[in-house]
C-alpha cells in the first residue's frame, strides 16, 4: 500500500508556532484534548502542537474557525469534544485543516487578530482533563498473541485458543465512570481471590494486578437503533485513537470471570491518555494487517489496509522506600500493525445487532502484545504468571505490579518520507488498598 498525504499531512509542512526536533506534536498531528487553564477550574479544549496547546475557545470565539464550522463557538467553547464528535466526519475534517491553515508557516491570522500570545499555553505545565464524557466503553480482545499467550498460561492443556476467536471479534462491556485521565493515582482493588487449593475465597487485596498496553478508538454518533455500521463505513464513525491501560485484578478476574466474564477485576481504574490523534494524521501509517485464517464472514470481510503501524512502549518506575522515582526502564516494545482484529472490524461488530454508537463511545483494542517475550503487553505475559519474574535495574523483581510502581505506556508512527507522530504517554501509579 501507497500511504496517502493530504495538505494537513504533507512532511514538508511547517510551523510558525515552534516545533522542537523529535516532538510527537508537529503540525502534522494536532491531537486534540482538553486542559485547565492556570487558575481556573473548569476545562477547555485544545490541539497540542510542539510544547504548547492552542486554547481551541479563544481562537473559536475570534471568528477564526466559522468557515470551517459555523457552530465553532460553541462546539469549541465546551469542556469535552462530545459535541464536536456527534458532527462527524466532514466537521472533524473541516476543524483540522482550517487549524492546520492557521498554524502553517507564514499565516498571520492569530497575530492580526490580536490573540496570538493569549491563545497559547505550555503544555508540560498544563493540567489535563479527560477530552470526552465516555459514553460507554468497550475492550476487546483482539492481539492473537496475546490471546495464544494466555491460553497457555490459564489452560496449559488445552488448545490455547477458544473455537470462537478466529471468527469474532470478543469484547466485554466495561465502567465507563472508571475511566480516569492520565496521571490519575489508582488504587489497588480489593474483591474476592481463591486459591486453587482452598474450599472458600477470601476478600482482600489483589495480589495479581496487573497492566495491559492498548490502543482506543473514540467515535462520533452512528445510525439508529436497530442499524449496523458497515465495515466499510465503519472508518468514517471513528474520530481517532488514544493510548489506554486497562488495569486488570488477575486474581479478581481468574475466580469471577466464569462463565460471564470480568467484573470487579476490572472495573476499578482505566488510564487514558490526554491527547486523541485523529485517524487523518495516522493515514501514512495505514498498513496491512496479519492474514485472517480462516477468512472472516461477509459482514467483517474488508477490502483495503485498516491496520496501523504504532510503535509502542512500557515503562516501569519502581519507587524506592523514600519515594523517589528511580531506575525507570522500558520492560515491553511491540506494535499495533499486529493485531489480528482491526478497528473497522471492532466497530462493525459491535454494532452488527443494531447496537447504537453515540458521540464519545471508546472502544479498546485489548492487550497487544508480539510474538517475543519482549513484546508482550502486560505483566502477567512478561512474568508467565509469577513463574519468570521480572528482573529490574534497581535489583529488585517483580511478577506483577507493587504498590509504589508507576506504569507509563507510549505510542509512535515513524516511516521514511512522513513526519513523526506521536500518541503522546498514559501513566499511572499504584496506591496501597484503602484500609491497608
Amino acid at each position: 500500500m501507497t500511504p496517502a498525504f493530504d495538505a494537513t499531512t504533507d512532511p514538508a509542512l511547517r510551523s510558525w508556532v515552534d516545533v522542537p526536533a523529535g516532538s510527537d506534536f508537529p503540525i502534522q498531528n494536532l491531537p486534540f484534548g482538553a486542559f485547565v487553564r492556570p487558575g481556573e477550574s473548569s476545562a477547555r479544549l485544545g490541539v497540542a502542537i510542539g510544547d504548547s496547546i492552542l486554547d481551541l475557545r479563544i481562537v473559536a470565539r475570534a471568528g477564526l474557525l466559522e468557515a470551517g464550522l459555523p457552530e465553532a463557538e460553541t462546539l469549541l467553547g465546551a469542556t469535552t469534544l462530545n459535541a464536536l464528535l456527534a458532527r462527524g466526519k466532514p466537521a472533524w475534517r473541516a476543524v483540522r485543516s482550517r487549524l492546520s491553515t492557521l498554524l502553517a508557516s507564514g499565516n498571520r491570522e492569530l497575530h492580526d487578530a490580536g490573540i496570538a500570545d493569549q491563545s497559547f499555553v505550555s503544555r508540560p505545565g498544563a493540567r489535563m482533563a479527560l477530552p470526552i464524557e465516555v459514553a460507554d466503553y468497550v475492550d476487546f480482545y483482539s492481539s492473537r498473541e496475546h490471546a495464544t499467550n494466555l491460553g497457555k498460561i490459564l489452560r496449559p492443556d488445552t488448545e490455547p485458543l477458544l473455537p470462537n476467536w478466529r471468527w469474532i471479534p470478543i469484547g466485554y462491556h466495561g465502567r465507563a465512570s472508571s475511566v480516569v485521565i492520565s496521571e490519575t493515582p489508582v488504587v489497588r482493588p480489593r474483591g474476592q481471590l481463591k486459591a486453587a487449593n482452598a474450599e472458600a475465597p477470601v476478600f482482600a487485596p489483589t495480589r495479581m494486578l496487573d497492566f495491559e498496553l492498548e490502543l482506543a478508538f473514540v467515535t462520533g454518533n452512528g445510525p439508529a437503533l436497530g442499524s449496523a455500521i458497515s465495515v466499510e463505513r465503519a472508518p468514517d464513525h471513528i474520530f481517532g485513537v488514544v493510548l489506554l491501560n486497562d488495569w486488570s485484578a488477575r486474581d479478581i478476574q481468574g475466580w469471577e470471570y466464569q462463565p460471564l466474564g470480568p467484573l470487579l477485576g476490572k472495573s476499578f481504574a482505566t488510564s487514558l491518555a490526554p491527547w486523541i490523534v485523529t485517524l487523518d494524521a495516522l493515514e501514512p501509517f495505514r498498513v496491512d494487517g496479519p492474514r485472517q485464517d480462516p477468512p472472516p464472514l461477509d459482514y467483517l470481510a474488508i477490502a483495503t489496509p485498516q491496520n496501523y503501524d504504532i510503535g509502542l512502549a512500557v515503562e516501569l518506575t519502581p519507587a524506592d522506600t523514600r519515594g523517589a522515582r528511580t531506575h525507570t526502564q522500558t520492560i515491553a516494545r511491540t506494535n499495533f500493525r499486529g493485531m489480528y482484529w482491526n478497528m473497522a472490524q471492532q466497530l462493525a461488530h459491535s454494532s452488527s445487532n443494531g447496537s447504537r454508537v453515540r458521540a464519545g463511545d471508546l472502544y479498546a483494542s485489548g492487550t497487544i502484545s508480539g510474538s517475543e517475550p519482549g513484546t508482550y503487553g502486560s505483566m502477567i505475559e512478561l512474568s508467565w504468571r509469577g513463574a519468570n519474574p521480572l528482573a529490574l535495574a534497581d535489583g529488585t523483581t517483580r511478577a506483577f505490579i507493587e504498590d509504589g510502581d508507576t506504569i507509563t505506556l507510549r505510542g509512535s508512527c515513524d516511516r521514511a518520507g512522513a513526519a513523526h507522530i506521536g500518541l503522546g504517554e498514559v501513566s499511572g501509579t499504584i496506591l496501597p488498598a484503602n484500609g491497608a
